[in-house]
């Protein structure tokens, strides 16, 4: 049975119609679907009964449900999700209190098909893409848990969960529409940041879409020898390509860009390093995310020392970098950058 969230407004007016009801009928089940995450026909209480019963008889309402749900001795909380064909995902809740921040960390996919090798979400292979539906859920879900838990709505929604969003083009753009829609979310796109591993032909279509929102690369090097080595899609999306992708969307959007880059110990983290990086951010306006590294069972890499990480990052902004470290949030229960991998 098909999901209803999968039409559109123009194909779900066609079955109103169809079904003798007039066109306002779509307004109300589009809002209870995008603005109210309702997950049954029957909580659309403003609609005749005999229509909630030829609608569940024709189409399903797949939720997301939480399977599990983990707390952080930081505050930050970590939601399994079983979808409705028995797969997994999670989403991360990150509050900041002082400064009004509540950011999601939303999935767009099951596993991921790039391989990073610091990475847990890409030692798990892709599975498949979520929907827009799919990406939702994880929002009304994890809206109440920051409403229940810390008294305040998400303030902020990252697409850096499981999975490559660009790998998902279509439905990551209608998540993100329904998310800032007024008769959705009404959330402004300014508040919302889709990461990349680096897909230079979709950033180029990103900004020909002229997008509103953020955009960050996950980025881990500055130079394409030690970027392959630990992320094989540079092999065929070069820093040279990627570059050029990003000025393109800056001249496009004049969106604000960053770079992700995890700090490993005696691989990225010398004073050359910093100096290449800082030169691949006199392209146009940049942020760096410095990140702390998170172990990964199984893998060898080891986050750089602290005197190190300052020095690197003081390199930078000597070089009029804008820079900022990002400790880690939620360790402790594997819910940190680059650890999301399904674990019971």
């Amino acid at each position: 049975m098909k999901d209803i969230r999968e039409l559109d407004k123009e194909k779900l007016l066609e079955i109103m119609k169809s079904m003798g009801e007039p066109s306002y009928r779509v307004d109300q089940i589009w809002t209870w679907m995008w603005r109210d995450g309702v997950n049954d026909f029957e909580e659309m209480t403003n609609l005749p009964k005999a229509l909630r019963q030829k609608l569940s008889e024709a189409f399903t309402l797949h939720k997301a449900e939480v399977a599990d749900v983990q707390k952080s001795s930081d505050g930050t909380i970590k939601s399994a999700f079983k979808l409705w064909d028995g797969s997994r995902i999670e989403a991360v809740l990150i509050p900041v209190p002082e400064d009004r921040r509540f950011t999601l960390c939303v999935s767009c996919q099951v596993g991921c098909s790039l391989s990073c090798s610091f990475c847990a979400t890409g030692k798990m292979k892709r599975v498949r893409n979520l929907n827009a539906g799919e990406i939702l859920d994880q929002f009304f879900e994890v809206n109440r848990q920051s409403i229940e838990t810390f008294g305040h709505p998400l303030t902020n929604i990252v697409y850096m969960g499981m999975g490559e969003p660009l790998l998902t083009y279509r439905e990551v753009m209608r998540s993100i529409s329904f998310l800032t829609q007024p008769e959705g979310i009404n959330m402004s796109p300014r508040r919302i940041t889709v990461s990349t591993a680096g897909i230079s032909k979709m950033i180029k279509k990103l900004a020909d879409d002229k997008v509103r929102f953020n955009l960050a690369l996950s980025l881990h090097a500055a130079n394409d020898l030690k970027r392959n080595k630990i992320m094989a899609i540079n092999e065929q999306n070069d820093l040279s390509s990627l570059m050029e992708a990003l000025e393109y969307f800056y001249q496009k959007t004049g969106n604000r860009i960053s770079y992700e880059y995890i700090a490993f110990n005696n691989f990225n983290d010398s004073d050359e390093d910093a100096m290449e990086l800082a030169s691949l951010c006199k392209k146009f306006p940049v942020r760096v995310n410095i990140i702390e590294y998170n172990p990964v069972e199984g893998l060898d890499f080891v986050k750089t020392n602290e005197d190190q990480l300052d020095r690197f990052a003081r390199i930078l902004v000597q070089n009029n970098v804008r820079v900022t470290v990002r400790r880690s949030r939620g360790k402790d229960i594997d819910a940190a950058c680059g650890q999301l991998a399904n674990k019971d």
